[in-house]
């Protein structure tokens, strides 16, 4: 590689660890952290962190600039839940974060962008079990409105600009390293704390509120994938489908209590049932098997277990 990478966004969910992930493959020093702040987590003390907000782009053009940068991936996003609250400030960051990026891209300064887009990005027409690649999107919520957008401003300064930028619609995203972010699949990574520190926990879904997920190690697999991919394999320049496995909160819980048989779970739906009821179901990847070789490698089971097992240690140090 040719020049080092920057992580927009790099203190969230996938940003953490997408930063451990690619420092380890490249080193160091080749991969620049950025956030809003600085972030007091261990992990970025090990290569450069720089502080400024993706919306503005003299800073972020002068860290590109100074660190050689020729990869980004903008991560930077309020999340479904977070933006119902606040949409104004969700479209500024989310559109304008995007379009900071393709410009600086569009002048020749990067080879190539990651930006992701997310299942939030379809709506209530949209083919609920196995979505198609290619189908109708008409998302009701701030985020996945931005989100449709988004794919077609990616898709617009490939096809104008030639700029390389890639995506995928990540589904739910289940991770230990970070809390979660104020996405409306989270409850699948807060149940694990509570199964473990309370023995309950009150699910904002309902029970049988089937939504596609993944466990984090597969999405940054994938991410790292596509970015990697001889650029004659993308072939999909809005964004790709990715899927991992589909359950309901009924059926975690169900999994959880192999390992923790006293958890309970009870259900208070709220305003996120109705962003989780216009999602799919599953989603159909295959043309991202076939383009680029992706693969899942974590069922239900072995991500119970895994989340289990780590978020145990990480509140052991932790007390």
């Amino acid at each position: 590689m040719q020049g080092n990478i920057l992580i927009v966004g790099a203190t969230g969910q996938i940003g953490t660890e997408l930063t451990l992930a690619l420092r380890a493959k490249h080193g160091n020093n080749a991969v620049i952290a950025s956030d809003i702040k600085m972030s007091e987590d261990p992990i970025f003390k090990d290569g450069p962190f720089e502080v400024f907000s993706v919306l503005d782009r003299p800073r972020m053009e002068a860290v590109i600039d100074q660190y050689n940068v020729k990869v980004v991936y903008q991560l930077a996003a309020l999340l479904s839940a977070t933006s119902e609250k606040y949409p104004e400030k969700a479209w500024d960051l989310n559109m304008n974060g995007l379009f900071h990026i393709l410009e600086i891209a569009k002048t020749g300064k990067l080879d190539r962008v990651f930006w992701p887009s997310s299942i939030a990005a379809f709506g209530p027409n949209t083919p609920a079990d196995d979505t198609p690649q290619f189908t109708i999107m008409e998302p009701t919520s701030i985020y996945g409105i931005s989100k449709l957008a988004g794919e077609r401003w990616c898709e617009y300064y490939f096809n104008k600009f030639n700029v390389d930028v890639r995506s995928i619609r990540y589904p739910g995203l289940i991770g230990y390293r970070s809390e979660p972010g104020g996405g409306t699949t989270d409850y699948a990574v807060d149940i694990f704390y509570h199964a473990i520190e309370s023995g309950k926990y009150t699910c904002f879904l309902g029970p049988n509120t089937r939504l596609p997920m993944m466990m984090m190690e597969d999405a940054i697999n994938a991410t790292i994938g596509i970015m990697e991919a001889p650029k004659e394999s993308v072939k999909i320049r809005g964004s790709y489908n990715l899927s991992g496995i589909s359950f309901t909160p009924e059926e975690l819980a169900n999994e959880i209590r192999k390992h923790i048989p006293e958890f309970e779970i009870s259900y208070a739906p709220d305003f996120r049932q109705g962003l989780a009821d216009s999602w799919p179901n599953s989603i159909d990847d295959s043309r991202a098997r076939e383009d680029w070789g992706w693969q899942h490698r974590f069922d239900l089971a072995r991500l119970t277990s895994t989340m289990i097992e780590e978020i145990r240690k990480k509140l052991v140090v932790k007390s």
